[in-house]
């Protein structure tokens, strides 16, 4: 007799369909699970015939053999557990194996007998619900899972519950979906005080979803404007928070089944990895740039991170996905992301404070600067000096316009440009970029002498554009005109000469 349960494989964000065959057959007593399984998925053996000693059940004396179809297709993580123990119940006559056929299952078994979570519910749910079948979860995350409409979700806390449960003994309740998480802001930009330059700067960039990089002595304010920009960018659409919160269960850290509409903000210390930031890993776990997916990767002291890792940053940034290739596996997750960028003109920080700037100085400043890449700066729409705050400035009265005011008129031009039928101007291109972001007479004969002038490359051309719309947006302006250009241009980094 064999009895089969369905169960997925995740790769990148993607749930494929895996069906877990088990089969008893006289002979010698032997559990082996077959199909590329991972040593986790092969540890299952010990876990399963644990929990089901906790139950009071023993394996009978026959050749238990578990298949993990297709056989082809690699099989990692945990959540194999539960699905191993039903089929294997199944096969023993402790559940009717026509019931199993109509669910997918996914969870962690402890020794005891309890169901644990385990990453990736979510896209489990979701494909349960295009399969037309239930979802058999940990009870820990029914929230999560209940997220996918349409579908019958059992939340199990052990498989004592769940084995009363398909018997009818004892139903289990139905799980409600996870909460939508209040808006968490950061801090407000009544907090900054001066910086006017850069508070701009930090509003356009919000208006078209532009990459950032400010340039400053340390203390001047450069981690407090960052960590401002999640306040003043418009809420996740219920589109967007579930793409996010796919991203986020398949690394395991959607909580209680919460859904945040916050747009993420990440902020990797500059030791990073390049697994760390751009994915990978055993397992090619989604890395800090899919995780900041539809949100804002602040990357502080840009020059601290290794060369390489930042460069690998160059892809994702222009194509929006990270595509992560293994000899078995080739895995791609989104990463649609706002860079916003902090470093100090030079290692002491102080190039322009003759009383304070180092004996290396200005050299050390071309050193220093040197470690991140031209082709990187290159993609880096705004370039902002961030001046040092005097004890006057500080002393000065908080300023009267706020988050709330910014965000106020970042949303107004954010819904111009969703009007076009693009989420931001950051994404112009082709024929929308030619339709939309032409200046006038006056901005194209300002644009052609700047393009010559700061040698201007088509990449950075085309980023500047973008950003001329955006200044338009915010001003309200129908056409692009002279001034909007001018403003676009000044925070354009010049290409170094030879």
């Amino acid at each position: 007799m064999v009895a089969l349960i369905s169960t997925v494989a995740y790769l990148g964000l993607e749930a494929r369909s895996v069906e877990v065959q088990c089969q008893l057959a006289a002979g010698l007593p032997r559990f082996s699970v077959v199909g590329l399984a991972d040593k986790a998925v092969a540890e299952s053996r010990e876990r399963v015939q644990s929990a089901l000693a906790a139950m009071g059940l023993s394996l009978p004396p026959k050749r238990i053999t578990i298949n993990l179809s297709p056989a082809d297709l690699p099989k990692e993580g945990s959540h194999y557990d539960l699905p191993i123990a039903l089929a294997l119940l199944g096969a023993m006559g402790v559940l009717d194996v026509e019931d199993l056929a109509e669910w997918v299952a996914v969870g962690e078994l402890a020794l005891d007998g309890r169901v644990i979570p385990s990453p990736g519910v979510l896209l489990a749910a979701l494909h349960a619900s295009e399969q037309g079948k239930g979802l058999i979860c940990p009870a820990a995350q029914g929230a999560e899972a209940r997220w996918a409409s349409g579908i019958d979700v059992c939340a199990a806390p052990d498989l004592v519950s769940l084995l009363a449960h398909f018997r009818g003994d004892k139903r289990l309740p139905e799980p409600a979906a996870g909460e939508v998480a209040e808006p968490d802001h950061g801090p407000d930009l009544r907090q900054v005080k001066g910086q006017e330059s850069a508070k701009r700067a930090l509003e356009i960039a919000a208006a078209g979803g532009h990459n950032l990089l400010m340039n400053g002595p340390p203390g001047a304010g450069k981690s407090l404007l960052a960590s401002c920009l999640p306040g003043i960018l418009p809420p996740l659409s219920p589109g967007e928070a579930l793409e996010v919160s796919m991203v986020a269960s398949v690394a395991g850290l959607l909580e209680g089944g919460r859904i945040s509409r916050t747009r993420p903000f990440r902020a990797p210390h500059h030791s990073a990895s390049m697994a760390a930031l751009t994915g990978g890993g055993l397992r090619v776990r989604p890395g800090e740039v899919s995780l900041a997916h539809l949100g804002v990767l602040f990357l502080d002291e840009l020059p601290e991170f290794q060369r390489a890792v930042l460069d690998s940053l160059r892809q994702p940034l222009e194509t929006g996905k990270v595509d992560v290739a293994r000899a078995n596996a080739h895995v791609s997750y989104p990463a649609r992301v706002q860079l916003v960028a902090a470093m100090n003109p030079c290692r002491c920080g102080h190039l322009g404070d003759p009383a304070l700037a180092c004996s290396r100085a200005p050299k050390c400043a071309a050193d220093y600067q040197s470690k991140v890449s031209g082709p990187m700066l290159d993609r880096i729409d705004l370039h902002v000096e961030v001046q040092p705050v005097s004890a006057m400035d500080l002393a000065l009265p908080p300023p009267a316009e706020g988050s709330a005011e910014v965000a106020a008129r970042v949303a107004r031009a954010r819904e111009v440009q969703v009007a076009r039928g693009t989420r931001a101007n950051a994404e112009l291109e082709g024929d929308m970029l030619e339709r939309h972001a032409t200046p006038d007479e006056a901005g194209r004969a300002l644009l052609m002498q700047a393009a010559e002038t700061m040698r201007l490359s088509a990449r950075g051309y085309t980023r500047m554009l973008r950003v001329a719309r955006t200044v338009a947006d915010l001003a309200g302006a129908e056409e692009i005109g002279r001034v909007h250009v001018a403003e676009a241009l000044s925070y354009r980094r010049a290409a170094p000469r030879a």
